[in-house]
């Protein structure tokens, strides 16, 4: 399973979007790490006389701008740049345990396909032989020519099912290569997990909200040190010409303050506070969640056990009440139409008896991913 669990990652569009994450949050980082606040400008100028008493005189102008982090904002803005590295590696892995429960869900569907086809021809080779046996005692004359028919009609239906059987069990292998690339079917069994284990931080699902909730507080505080616009210095260097050959040259410093209003900033703080609640109440109600899940997760999982054991009992005594009367109507004692129920009701209890230890295997699955394990 760890093996598909990757394959099938390496195919995925999640592993696309992760990765999409990741390197915006590499980006964030390299931005805040810059000496300055947002990216310098240059500024070019020239201004002339125009019109009939023009007297030559020229102005051009260069400069360049910078603008300048606010006391603390870079600071808040590493730490944004930071909580939202760690967000996309929660999220990453929140989708990894995402594409693992799909696996694991088709894997033991699979496994329970596989199961139906066995007893599929299981019960066909029983019938085969009977068949054959009804076949020979009709010619000695011990047997009626009705009961070869039903005989005949109980294997062709049998038959019917296999088919059946063996279509379902391709259309599961399709669909598990096209997920995983993977033309072998998969043996899904994975260590056990106990049944005391509990829900902690590392489950993915939890590490995720818990990173969401310390990224919004990141976006809070980067907006409580950006109250105004980025202020800007500005050198420039002026060159004037007059009408005459002479000219003047001069440099020039500038500083740019920009206001912080009420109008800009508490829209933006609003904003922020909301999504910080948002993140809490979230986190709050997945801890709930996740509990609940995985009490249901290891209910279901002793359920399937004592299911499984009273299946596999109920499987054994049919099996050997139908193997009693199969050697009375060998010795003639019975009909062949109580023969047929009889083992018809035997073949039935052990298909449920193989689509049962499926379904505990897909409990054990299901109470793993419930504690955010991953194969």
């Amino acid at each position: 399973m760890k093996a598909a669990t990757e394959a099938a990652w390496l195919r995925s569009v999640q592993a696309r979007e992760a990765g999409a994450q990741q390197r915006g949050a590499e980006a964030a980082r390299s931005a805040a790490g810059s000496l300055w606040a947002r990216s310098p400008a240059v500024e070019l100028g020239h201004r002339g006389d125009v019109g009939r008493e023009a007297s030559g005189r020229r102005e051009s102008e260069a400069g360049l701008s910078w603008p300048l982090w606010l006391p603390g904002q870079q600071t808040a803005r590493q730490n944004a740049a930071d909580a939202q590295g760690q967000l996309a590696q929660a999220q990453a892995r929140v989708l990894r345990l995402r594409l693992a429960g799909e696996l694991r869900e088709q894997a033991w569907g699979l496994q329970l396909l596989q199961a139906g086809l066995q007893q599929a021809e299981a019960e066909a080779k029983t019938l085969q032989e009977l068949e054959t046996d009804v076949e020979r005692r009709v010619r000695v004359g011990d047997l009626a020519r009705a009961d070869a028919m039903i005989a005949r009609a109980e294997l062709l239906a049998a038959s019917a099912q296999r088919t059946e059987a063996q279509q379902r069990l391709a259309e599961g292998r399709a669909r598990w290569q096209v997920l995983t690339g993977q033309a072998l079917d998969p043996a899904p069994a994975e260590p056990p997990a106990p049944e005391t284990a509990t829900l902690d931080e590392t489950h993915p699902e939890l590490a995720l909200a818990v990173h969401r909730l310390a990224w919004s507080r990141s976006q809070l505080e980067l907006v409580q040190h950006s109250r105004r616009e980025a202020p800007e210095v500005a050198v420039s260097y002026r060159q004037e010409q007059g009408g005459g050959a002479s000219t003047q040259d001069s440099v020039g410093v500038k500083l740019r303050l920009p206001f912080g209003t009420q109008d800009r900033n508490l829209p933006l703080e609003a904003a922020a506070r909301g999504e910080l609640e948002v993140a809490e109440t979230s986190e709050q109600r997945l801890r709930e969640q996740l509990g609940a899940s995985l009490a249901a997760a290891r209910l279901a999982l002793r359920s399937a056990q004592e299911r499984l054991e009273a299946e596999g009992e109920r499987a054994a005594l049919l099996q050997e009440r139908a193997g009693l009367l199969r050697r009375a109507f060998a010795a003639g004692e019975l009909a062949l139409p109580e023969l047929l129920r009889a083992l018809s009701a035997a073949s039935q209890a052990q298909a449920a008896w193989a689509r049962q230890q499926a379904a505990l295997g897909l409990a054990r699955a299901r109470y793993q991913q419930a504690l955010g394990w991953l194969p």
